[in-house]
């Protein structure tokens, strides 16, 4: 039986093994799926045992992701813009394939979701490891604009330039004001959710989006999905979707097949 494992510090809470666990069901697949929680300076020998072990492949998560970038042995593209690596493969050959699916899982989302990315204009709020890793994917869905915006704005300005598009801009936060041009899509990616807080942004940069999309997700709406709902956006989402949707796509690589993300996402909000 092929062996997969998510790494991670903590690890308890990953929901990556029974994701994978219903993936292999609906998909018939036979496979056995662990969680592996090395010590802060240990991901490079457990990887490497995992590996010489016989596994076949694996996800990774905070706070491995940029050690995972450096194991692996070659990159895709989108991994290599991020400078984070969420998925390994061992290939025939020996060598480590490492991936960031992301990106993927988030417009897979989106567009799940029925939110338009082609000719509108879409915001990412933050510039941090989670804005990175889904620039590539969402500027291949030829929006009219992406923006990136940041509380430093140095730091959005400089991850805008990692893919040179007259269509990709960074700014502050304080940049955001009533004579913003309307985006069609906001997507936050900062961590303020899991911590209570907001974006300093302001009200009428949110108020007048479409739809408002939070990487986080929880068992009721986040504070920036409140926060956005009460100032009149009716398409509001979470991240759940974008959970399954990067896991699906680490499961195409690893199986070559591709689950249906619905049912699953239908049976892990049950349980939220």
């Amino acid at each position: 039986m092929d062996h997969y494992a998510v790494f991670g510090k903590p690890i308890s809470q990953s929901k990556s093994p029974l994701i994978h666990s219903l993936f292999a069901t609906q998909t018939k697949q036979s496979l056995e799926y662990t969680r592996v929680e090395p010590a802060i300076n240990g991901f490079d020998s457990a990887i490497a045992q995992f590996f010489a072990d016989g596994g076949k492949g694996a996800n990774i998560t905070a706070p491995f992701k940029l050690a995972a970038f450096e194991f692996a042995s070659n990159r895709s593209d989108r991994a290599t813009i991020s400078g984070a690596v969420n998925t390994l493969q061992k290939c025939e050959d020996g060598s480590i394939f490492g991936d960031n699916t992301d990106g993927p899982g988030l417009v897979q989302d989106l567009l799940r979701l029925s939110i338009p990315l082609k000719n509108k204009r879409i915001l990412v709020l933050g510039a941090g490891g989670a804005a990175r890793g889904v620039l590539q994917p969402l500027m291949a869905q030829q929006p009219a604009i992406l923006m990136v915006a940041n509380r430093t704005a140095s730091k959005a300005v400089l991850l805008a330039s990692l893919i040179p598009n007259d269509k990709l801009t960074g700014c502050g936060f304080n940049e955001l004001n009533s004579a913003t041009p309307p985006f069609d899509v906001i997507i936050n990616s900062t961590s303020a959710s899991l911590t209570g807080e907001l974006p300093a942004v302001e009200l009428s940069v949110i108020a007048a989006a479409k739809y408002v999309y939070d990487m986080s997700y929880g068992d009721k709406p986040t504070v920036f999905m409140q926060h956005a709902a009460n100032l009149g956006v009716k398409n509001v989402f979470d991240g759940l979707g974008m959970l399954v949707g990067q896991a699906a796509e680490s499961f195409f690589i690893w199986r070559g097949v591709r689950p249906l993300v619905e049912p699953v996402i239908q049976a892990l909000r049950e349980q939220l």
